[in-house]
């Protein structure tokens, strides 16, 4: 079973601003509820190839993985693969203007659980839905504080 997860939200801040904040790694962990660290193991510009570390919790379970960015373009979109973790996922984060000047952030989450996952799938649809919408607003109520 195919886990496939979008949610998007509105934020009232210019579209270079926002993501710049979530493409950030090091801003991870104040709007992700589930990720307690993030550990960037390249070195250089954030870009194509760079890695990162994660920790987190999700569903009572304690999860490492790591991410590879396998596109970005700087202001528009940044999509990152698990490079090893507990099932293949790609997170996809798409930046775009609204008509008030502000910017939709759209995220999906997408993989194909194996093995004991597979089993799991059926709970991490609703969940991750749930998590993500969380995250979102979030998101939305620091960017728009500052």
């Amino acid at each position: 079973m195919a886990v496939d997860v979008v949610t998007s939200i509105d934020i009232a801040r210019p579209r270079d601003r926002v993501a710049e904040f979530v493409t950030n790694p090091a801003n991870a962990t104040d709007w992700y509820r589930n990720i307690a660290s993030v550990d960037v193991q390249t070195d250089g510009p954030f870009g194509v190839g760079s890695r990162m570390a994660f920790q987190a919790r999700f569903l009572g379970q304690s999860l490492a993985y790591t991410y590879e960015v396998v596109e970005f373009d700087p202001g528009r979109r940044l999509v990152m693969r698990t490079a090893d973790g507990p099932f293949p996922m790609e997170t996809d984060y798409s930046f775009e203007d609204t008509a008030d000047g502000g910017t939709r952030v759209t995220l999906r989450n997408r993989g194909e659980p194996a093995g004991f996952s597979r089993v799991a799938a059926i709970l991490m649809e609703p969940a991750m839905r749930s998590a993500n919408r969380k995250d979102l607003r979030l998101l939305k109520e620091i960017l728009e504080a500052r």
